[in-house]
């Protein structure tokens, strides 16, 4: 199997890699598996599926390409066709990379670079059409994506962030362990899979970001960011987001500084280009997306002792539109009443809310938990109801 970084990661600072069409994995972090293991029974329309573990290794050849090799580990859940592709003793999993030593200034640094046409064709096998992925944002420099002139070509083609995670993450892998380690990996659904042009927003929700383990500093940094952020006024900030602009073919994409500085007023507008696909606003999703998350927030309401700390809400839709809601602007009767049936039917299945990273989750019976609460999220559910507000407001 080869395991690639997973082009539709949008947030986040771990690297999650793509490991069969269906299948995305991430490191294991112990509190997150527990999460998972005791979900309750309502939440799980709203997480990805939970598909078992599988044990990685690190291992470089002569020629300096770096390959992580998977086992499955005795925890592995039976988890249907998944089964079948790790039912050999082992699973190599190769990378196209080279190690590339930087020079000069950040001769401290060392990371992989992953050749521009490997990129490419990744992103081609995973969406259908000569797809590209563009960034318009303040992206942090990286003396490995520029040329002589400090010109960075290869930032129009593909959305930065997942790349960006997975190479500081293999950096990170190789400088702490030696290639015996065995690292462990959580199996998880790919949650936009089913997509064939997927607009994703990645919101950081709640008032409250730091988990009960930070320490000082951290915790005192990530006050901090909420203070400036969308965090402390709305309970939500942005993290990432790429949209498909039909117009252009691309895709627009947004990282996690642009969504600190916003204001609420431009959380609201970056919200309203989450929705708008270059043509025209996309108002067919604004119901179906408000009442996914109405759904959310009626089954966080009655999480009691759960505390859902820097963990990110994901909504997702196909920036292909069906030909019955090709309308144009104007025409605002055929648009409402477009708005009715299709709302009414599969208009739901074309949008997804789904909850993410939850390291930092903690609940009552939890193994990693040393502090409970009592009654629900309040800072989670302070940020759902914004969001529902504001996307009314923008339907209206």
């Amino acid at each position: 199997v080869l395991l690639e970084p997973f082009v539709h990661q949008v947030g986040g600072h771990m690297s999650m890699m793509k490991y069969d069409e269906h299948t995305v994995c991430k490191p294991l972090v112990s509190q997150e598996l527990s999460f998972y293991e005791s979900l309750p029974l309502a939440m799980r329309q709203f997480t990805p599926q939970y598909k078992g573990i599988v044990s990685v290794h690190l291992k470089k050849d002569s020629l300096g390409n770096l390959t992580l090799i998977a086992s499955p580990s005795l925890q592995t859940e039976s988890c249907g066709r998944l089964d079948n592709a790790i039912s050999d003793s082992s699973v190599t999993i190769r990378h196209k990379c080279k190690w590339a030593a930087s020079t000069g200034t950040s001769s401290e640094r060392t990371l992989v670079k992953w050749s521009h046409t490997q990129l490419t064709k990744t992103f081609k096998d995973s969406c259908p059409g000569k797809m590209l992925l563009r960034t318009d944002l303040q992206y942090r420099t990286d003396p490995l994506l520029e040329d002589a002139n400090r010109n960075q070509p290869e930032r129009n083609s593909y959305n930065p962030w997942g790349l960006h995670c997975h190479r500081q993450h293999l950096n990170r892998m190789s400088s702490k362990h030696n290639e015996n380690k065995l690292h462990q990996f959580l199996l998880l659904e790919n949650v936009v899979s089913k997509y064939n042009y997927p607009c994703i927003l990645d919101l950081k929700m709640g008032t409250r970001q730091h988990g009960d383990d930070a320490s000082e500093e951290k915790k005192a940094r990530h006050i901090k960011k909420c203070e400036q952020s969308t965090s402390a006024s709305l309970g939500v900030r942005i993290c990432g987001m790429q949209v498909y602009q039909a117009d252009t073919g691309h895709f627009l994409c947004k990282d996690k500084y642009y969504g600190r500085k916003l204001s609420p007023e431009g959380f609201r507008q970056t919200l309203r280009q989450f929705l708008c696909n270059g043509n025209h606003l996309r108002t067919d999703l604004l119901e179906p997306i408000i009442l996914r998350l109405k759904a959310l927030l009626s089954v966080i309401r009655k999480q009691s002792s759960y505390r859902f700390y820097s963990s990110s809400l994901l909504i997702i839709y196909d920036g292909q539109e069906h030909k019955e809601n090709t309308a144009p602007l104007d025409n605002h009767l055929h648009f409402q009443k477009t708005n009715r049936t299709m709302s009414q039917g599969a208009n739901h299945s074309r949008v997804d809310v789904r909850m993410i990273d939850f390291a930092h989750t903690t609940f009552k019976g939890s193994k990693c938990n040393h502090t409970t609460y009592d009654g629900p999220d309040h800072g989670y559910i302070f940020g759902l109801e914004n969001l529902i507000k504001i996307l009314q407001n923008i339907l209206e």
